[in-house]
């Protein structure tokens, strides 16, 4: 056989999926290197593999497509070198509770099925809320 670039798509949501995916692939025989990309949930395999037995041992983690199976070497092309962007400074003039709302507002893009909200019941509103007492 001949090396090949495997590049499969995968439903995963968390750093903790993506290791057991890289474990799980890295343990087949022939497997030369992997890179998976969060943003874009691609994982890249390259190697002397078949694909039909990476996205079988996948499959067992998470939803597996494969994307497209080439050849390992792709045609070289001039690199251009990335931009180097300056880290944002938190500005001086926000309140902080304006920064915490704008951390709360990310927080909820990102999990937001995560965020949760408490109801607390106190024991004059209902007697029998207390066990022991």
């Amino acid at each position: 056989m001949e090396m090949k670039k495997i590049i499969l798509k995968l439903d995963v949501f968390d750093d903790k999926a993506k290791q057991k995916a890289m474990k799980n692939v890295s343990s087949l025989p022939g497997v030369t290197s992997i890179s998976m990309d969060m943003k874009d949930k691609k994982l890249t395999v390259i190697g002397d593999v078949d694909p039909v037995s990476i996205v079988g041992k996948l499959r067992k983690l998470c939803r597996t497509e494969i994307v497209s199976v080439g050849p390992a070497k792709e045609p070289e092309k001039k690199k251009e070198e990335p931009k180097k962007e300056e880290p944002k400074k938190p500005d001086p003039k926000k309140k902080p509770e304006d920064q915490v709302a704008d951390l709360v507002k990310a927080y909820q893009a990102y999990n937001p099925y995560y965020t949760t909200h408490y109801y607390v019941r106190s024991v004059e509103e209902d007697p029998n809320a207390c066990v022991i007492c």
